[in-house]
């Protein structure tokens, strides 16, 4: 059943769908926002679930820059006040430009429109010049994107249509839910990393975005067409937990790709947890373990991989480098090989996450190839409890 799903659906639909849209935009469309983060010396990202772990993948690649910038989100131990309210005064202290730089796709979540509510109230409080905003939505009509029209720039990346039909055949041209914007999101952040990285002008972040399209839409399909991806397919379908691993950028992968099998999982009766949460439990045998390296040798992460199959579960990686310790005691893998110089950003973890983002759509495909069909509501449910 799986290999006739295969056939069915190349895995890059959406893919080349993400890669359409972004090779659409203009370098005026770009400019303003590109030219903010360029400059800045201090990046504040805000966002809520799949949306925010998008913005995170990307900016944290700015630490392998030759000269980085500080990124910091509300959520780090080290972010000066409770809210941007207390924070924004302590920042501008230290920094020169700050950007606070939003994701999220409907311009609607109240974290990131709280943040860009507090910082617009600090700035007409001091008129401070220090502080501009970005914000990249679906939707330029929202709350959030009114916000940053006054006081930054709004880059526009597609979603999902709501006039979509809600069958689960729909989902391999649009991924599920959100995969439309989220992954463009991170696409788009990548390159606009990377460019920044060269010290480059913003046409270089279009000619960057046509240059990985055609590498991410491979990379999709081999994965869907891997015998490892079937393997972990079989073992999705059956009931069992899933536990899914990272370090650093890493564990943001993990957190994206664990949000979307969370919906389907969970209405199958199954769990989905964060290697190391708190509420994480001992696997059973017959579980299945996901985990991300670049490396494949974060003794962290190696750690949990030998306990996970010590237990009886089975560990599908995703590495980025051969003989490493990981590749070596996975029983499912899938490489992802990549040469980086000194400098410059890593292209391993958003490739990562377009590779597992396959999962639940080829998951949503098999189920409902056997009578099982996942209606969209549950699926709109789950995703406004959870983002």
């Amino acid at each position: 059943m799986v290999t006739k799903i295969s056939l069915k659906i190349s895995g890059a639909e959406y893919v080349e769908r993400i890669s359409e849209t972004l090779l659409k935009m203009t370098k005026n469309t770009l400019f303003p926002l590109y030219e903010d983060l360029r400059t800045a010396d201090c990046i504040v990202c805000g966002g809520s679930g799949r949306s925010l772990h998008s913005l995170n993948i990307a900016m944290s690649q700015i630490a392998m820059m030759n000269e980085p910038k500080v990124v910091i989100t509300r959520e780090d131990v080290g972010f000066p006040g409770r809210g941007m309210l207390d924070a924004a005064s302590q920042l501008e202290k230290r920094h020169k430009k700050i950007v606070l730089l939003i994701n999220s796709g409907s311009g609607e979540s109240d974290d990131p429109l709280h943040l860009a509510e507090e910082l617009e109230k600090y700035l007409e409080q001091t008129g401070s010049t220090n502080f501009t905003m970005g914000l990249i939505t679906s939707n330029p009509k929202s709350s959030l994107a009114k916000i940053v029209q006054k006081h930054g720039n709004v880059v526009v990346v597609a979603g999902r249509e709501k006039k979509q039909l809600p069958t689960s055949d729909a989902y391999s041209q649009t991924g599920i839910m959100g995969d439309l914007f989220e992954l463009g999101s991170l696409f788009l952040l990548q390159m606009i990393t990377e460019a920044i990285a060269e010290n480059s002008s913003v046409e270089r972040v279009l000619e960057l975005i046509a240059e990985e399209a055609p590498v991410l839409k491979k990379l999709t399909e081999a994965a869907v067409d891997s015998e490892a991806t079937k393997a972990a397919l079989e073992i999705l379908e059956r009931r069992s937990d899933v536990f899914l691993g990272g370090r650093g950028t890493a564990e943001e992968v993990a957190k994206m790709t664990a949000v979307r099998l969370f919906h389907i999982k969970k209405f199958l009766g199954d769990d989905i947890y964060i290697a190391r949460g708190v509420n994480t439990p001992h696997p059973r045998a017959g579980d299945l373990e996901i985990l991300i390296s670049y490396s494949g040798r974060t003794k962290p992460v190696v750690g949990w991989c030998n306990r996970f199959r010590d237990l009886g579960g089975t560990v599908f990686s995703i590495i980025g480098r051969k003989e490493s310790a990981l590749d070596l005691n996975s029983d499912l893998k899938i490489l992802l090989e990549e040469k980086v110089e000194p400098g410059k950003p890593r292209r391993f973890y958003m490739r990562a996450a377009y590779v597992l983002s396959c999962l639940p759509i080829l998951l949503t495909e098999s189920l409902s190839a056997k009578g099982l069909l996942l209606p969209e509501y549950i699926l709109n449910w789950y995703h406004s409890v959870i983002e």
